[in-house]
Order: structure tokens, then sequence, then C-alpha cells
């Protein structure tokens, strides 16, 4: 007798695809959503949502997830009733499928923590059935008349013979192109999935349909793909993307037509494009991650052992070629590596919509998302740390920064606001996330009066007083905000766990705009290592603008302060701290010469160190027990001797010259 099948194999499969889909399946809820409000439909939207959807019931069911099975079968019998009937589905529609999207995902995230799957709401339930009720209703709805061959045309659903309506309806081109695969064309890698991809670049396409034709000397396969696709590129752009000759593409004519078609199920082609990736688990890549950090350890040591050998008078020559061949492998691997971890950034922001929908939805506000993300990529645990900073941010911004609709229009501005989220790339080691909004700004002499304090004199000082725990502009606690956590959050996200850098931008009547700094990895970076006393540090590279020589006798005393000085640099003035003071260790008799020059908020400060010891790639353990945790200290790394290192976040640090009483925040 067989044993039981265990399906905690396939689990990690599982969350994986489903994610995918999850996302697309959001994606296409608010490309629906959007179309309704602009009084049209998206037949298209509709059948990569059903897609979707009916993947994630087929995979929930292999491992056992019922709750998931109900949930995604209801939405897509929606769909499917849509997709018989194409608009009867209605924007009342888009609500309560997000609900069910977001109790899919409740229910996919207590999968991956192992926890019992509730049971589907019964409320979402029943208000998908209603709109099953409503969808079988309009089911005669008029679809369009289309001339190809009944064996071709009875192929299409009826989502498919709408876009091709909606398209010719915008002004684009039906067009259909015969693609017959080869072995001599295979050979020159033109093959459907290749024409897939090319096509897709000049034209729309609504579908791809695998033919039997007989076998010949022009179709020694025995088959062929029919392409439909809408376009407004040529014909000769079309058919050199497609492989075809100009003259045989054919034209598509579509009318509207009053008698209803019935809907096919629809089938994938046989030859649809495949992705060549393999899903990969988070943890082996931890794993191969945590391998290659102690080889970075091990090379450490090597160098360390060969510099000893060499100053005993050793020929080390041969050996020293070796370790840097050594070293630059190394970085090749870790290159590798790191990709591997990386993930789009886009793949966060467009989960962003989603969450401005939601508070718009309660608040009565009217705000439109624009998203440029570019082609940047992050590793995964950075993304997975910053969502939730962005998450404030976005909530942040309708809740606080967006006025009303009334209140908008009445200051001459449109009645729908924009929040415009943007990535940006200031290096190979850092990224800029920026989220802009067109409100009010942001009130500084209501912020000083509810804490208490004196209205800051610049941005940076303000920023300091948004981020102050328990503090709120609100004067009521919602359930979006009011409680004075979410910049606290956000400041704790991006400076004390990914080492990185808040920065604020407001102009009051006119908007605010808060970025986000941050590394791309936080496990193995590039660092500056220095000594400090009798003991190192090291720094990441990423955050610190210049190393500079000091000239004690060009330092002044800050006024009213001893143990800050200034620093005239370029025209402005730094305000300059020893490290030793700072971290309170003893300091080496020899008059300091070097310093690190860090920017917060546009201002540059100074940290004196005793000297530079270099730079390498070091390997990052963050401090996890809260007993050790330390401001400024971000973790610890092994320099090859064995002991450990701390890593210092000298923007945290910073903190410390305000206190000092330099006047800057």
């Amino acid at each position: 007798m067989s044993s039981p099948l265990d399906v905690r194999e396939f689990l990690a499969g599982f969350l994986a695809e489903a994610e995918e889909h999850l996302r697309s399946a959001g994606q296409n809820l608010l490309a629906l959503d959007k179309a309704f409000s602009q009084g049209q439909s998206n037949a298209r939207a509709i059948r990569d949502l059903f897609r979707s959807l009916h993947t994630i019931k087929g995979l929930s069911a292999m491992v056992g997830a019922e709750p998931i099975v109900d949930l995604s079968h209801a939405m897509e019998t929606v769909l499917r009733s849509a997709d018989r009937a194409p608009g009867s589905l209605r924007r009342e529609a888009v609500e309560p499928m997000l609900h069910a999207l977001r109790a899919i995902e409740e229910r996919v995230s207590a999968l991956a923590l192992g926890k019992p799957l509730p049971a589907a709401p019964a409320g979402i339930l029943d208000a998908l059935g209603a709109l099953q009720t409503e969808g079988a209703a309009g089911a005669g709805m008029a679809q369009a008349a289309i001339s190809l061959p009944p064996e071709v045309l009875g192929k299409l659903g009826a989502a498919e013979k709408q876009q091709l309506l909606e398209g010719v309806a915008s002004g684009k081109r039906a067009i259909r192109a015969d693609f017959v695969p080869s072995p001599e064309r295979a050979s020159t890698g033109l093959t459907i999935s290749a024409v897939r991809e090319r096509v897709a670049n000049v034209a729309e396409i609504v579908k791809v349909l695998p033919v039997s034709r007989p076998r010949s000397d022009d179709a020694p396969g025995g088959l062929a793909f029919i392409l439909l696709l809408l376009t407004e590129a040529s014909d000769e752009q079309v058919a050199e993307a497609a492989g075809v000759a100009k003259e045989t593409l054919v034209p598509v004519v579509v009318q509207s037509a009053e008698a209803p078609a019935a809907a096919e199920e629809e089938e994938i082609p046989a030859g649809a494009a495949q992705r060549r990736t393999v899903r990969v688990e988070v943890g082996r890549l931890d794993d191969a991650l945590e391998r290659l950090s102690s080889l970075v350890v091990t090379r450490f040591r090597l160098s360390r052992a060969l510099k000893t050998l060499s100053a005993a008078g050793a020929d080390t020559r041969e050996v020293a070629e070796i370790v840097s061949e050594n070293g630059r492998q190394l970085r090749d691997l870790r290159a590798a590596i790191m990709r591997a971890r990386m993930v789009p950034v886009n793949e966060l922001l467009e989960r962003l919509p989603l969450v401005v929908r939601g508070i718009t939805r309660t608040s009565a506000k009217k705000v439109r998302v624009e998203i440029e993300g570019g082609d940047a990529e992050v590793d995964k645990s950075v993304a997975d740390r910053v969502f939730p900073a962005l998450v404030h941010l976005v909530r942040n911004a309708v809740d606080h920064g967006v006025e009303t609709p009334e209140e908008r229009l009445r200051l001459g501005k449109p009645e729908e606001a924009v929040i415009r989220v943007s990535c940006l790339e200031r290096s190979s080691r850092q990224l800029d996330l920026s989220i802009t909004d067109d409100g009010r700004g942001v009130d500084a002499e209501k912020l000083a009066r509810k804490a208490g304090r004196e209205v800051p004199a610049n941005e940076a000082a303000l920023l300091d007083l948004l981020t102050l725990r328990g503090l709120s502009s609100r004067d009521e606690a919602t359930t979006t905000s009011g409680r004075g956590m979410g910049m606290d959050i956000v400041k704790r996200i991006a400076v004390d766990q990914l080492g990185g850098e808040l920065l604020l931008r407001t102009r009051p009547g006119a908007g605010s705009t808060f970025t986000l700094r941050i590394p791309l990895s936080i496990t193995i970076v590039d660092a500056f290592s220095f000594a400090c006393g009798k003991q190192p540090f090291v720094v990441p590279v990423a955050t610190i603008e210049e190393i500079v020589e000091v000239d004690p006798a060009e330092l002044v005393r800050a006024p009213g302060n001893r143990d800050v000085r200034l620093l005239r640099r370029r025209g402005e003035t730094v305000p300059i701290l020893a490290l030793d003071r700072v971290l309170r260790i003893p300091r080496d008799s020899e008059a300091r010469r070097k310093a690190l020059i860090v920017r917060r908020n546009t201002e540059p400060y100074g940290f004196e160190v005793d000297r530079m010891l270099g730079q390498q790639e070091v390997v990052v353990r963050p401090l996890e027990d809260p007993l050790v945790h330390v401001p400024g200290v971000t973790g610890s790394t092994d320099l090859g001797d064995g002991l450990p290192t701390l890593v210092l976040d000298l923007l945290s640090l910073t903190g410390l010259l305000t206190q000092a009483g330099t006047g800057r925040a």
C-alpha cells in the first residue's frame, strides 16, 4: 500500500507560482477599474484575470487549500459569465473581487507561515454569487461579426471577439498572419516562441491558434500557427516581426453584430511561448550566499597570512597572483549570486495602486497613481524590508497630503490628485525610491505645536519632527493613520534596518516628496575599513561622500560646544566630530588627519578617524538580539582575524551633532 501524498514538497512551488499570479490578478483588476471609470470595457484584462485565477484554483487544489479553491472558483465563475457576455461585468463588481483577492492573499500567507487556513468568508462568496446571477442575466448581449473562416472563428472566445471589436473601434487594424514552422527556420532561431516575442513589440496579440495542414515542402511538420493581431504598425513591420511575406498578411474585418455568439472554452496554443526560467526557493539562494560569505572571510584570512609571510621575507609573488585571481573570481561569483537574488523594483511599485484604491474608497478622495519604475532591481531581502515603508508613505500621502476634491477645486487644483511613485538608480550600489504628491504640503507650525517644540528651521529639522514616535498631524485616529507610528516605522526601516537615508522636500500648498535612499544589497557590501583608537570599524562605501585630509590648524571650535569643530570646505561649513568621543572609546595620541564626510538631508557632516585601513568587500551580519542593539551600529563583519568588527551607520550618528548644538538637524 502506497504512503499518503505529502503536499509539503509542493508548497514552495505553489507559493512562488501563486505570488506571481496574484500580482498579475491585482494588476488586471486595476486595469478593469480604470477602464470602467472611463466608460469602457477591457476584454483582455478579463481574460488574463480569468487565466490567473484558473491557475491559482488548480494549484490550490493540488496542495489541499480548499478555502482558496472556493474563492478563486467563485471569481472564475463571474469572469466566465463576463467572457460569455462581454459588457455584463460592471464597475460595481471590482470591489467584491478585490475583497476576494485580498482573502486569497491572506490565505496564501497563512500557508507560507504554516498556519491553519480560515474558511472562505461567506459574505464574499455571497457577493460573488450575486454577480454570477447578474452575468447570467446579461448573457444575450451582442457580439462582433468577424471575417474569419468558421473553423478559426469557432475557436475564439467572446472576450477575444470583444477585444477585436474594441481594438478596431479605437483605430487599430485587425490582421491575420500565418506562421509555418520548419527545421530551416528553427535553425535560425525563428520559432513560434520567438515570433510571439517579436510580434508583441509591434502589435497586440489577440490569439495564437495552432492548425493542422497537409504535409508539404511549405509545411513539413503539418502544422501552422494563425496569429490574430491588432496593430497600428505598417504591414512591412508586422511581416518582418512575424517572419512572413508581406503579401501573406490578411486584413480582418470586424463589425458589430446583434446576434449573440456562443463562447467556446479557451484553449492554450500548443506553441505558446515559455519563459526560460527556473523557480528557486529564496532559502537556497540564502544558503549559496552564506557559503560565499565564508569564502570571502577565508580570503581575508589568506591575504593576512600572505602579508605576514611577505613581512618575514618569504617570496610570495606567485601566491599573491593566485590570491589576486581568486579575488576576481569571488567578485564574479558574488555578482552572479546577487543577480539571482535580485527582483524588479516594478514588482513592488505595481502593488501600490491597490493600496491607494483601498484608502480612497473610505476617504472619498480622488487619487491617480503614476509609476516610474524603470528597469532597476534590488535584492530580495531589501525588497521585503522596504515595501512596508512604501505602503506607509503612500498611505500618508493620501490621508495627510492630498486634499478632498472640494478643497482642491477651491484652491484651483484638479479634482483628482496625483501621487507619483518613482525609482532612480543613483549608482551601482544605491537606489532612490520617491513618493511625491501634489497636496497641501507639511504644516510645520501645526506639527511644532502638537510636539511642543519650536518651528523647524529647515526640511531636515521638519523630518526629524515628523519621525518622532507617537506624533501625528491628525487630531483623531482613523483606520488609516493618526497614531503617530507611520513615519517612525519608515525611518526605522530606511535608516536602522537598511542603513539608508530618508529625505523630505515639501512646499506649502504644492505637495511633498519623501525619498528612501537605500542600498541595493545589505548582505555583502563594499566597505571602507578604518581605525578609531585601537578598534577597527567598517562603513559601507555607498554612505561616504568623501574622505578628506584634515589639518587641525584649519579647524575652529563651534560656538558653545567644545566637542564640535568646524571645517571650511568648498564654500560650505562642515561640522566635524571625533568618532572616538561619539563611541566613547580611548583614542591614539597621534593627531588625526582623516575625516569621513557624509551628507544627511543635503547637509554635510564629518567624523574624524585615526587612520584608514583599506577598502574591501565585507559580509554584514545583522545584530538580531535587541539587547545588543546600539544606535549607529548596523551589524558586524569578520576582516579575516576571526574577531567581530562593527559595521557603523554614520548617518544615524549625525543626530549626535544636533544634540551637541550645531544648529543643524
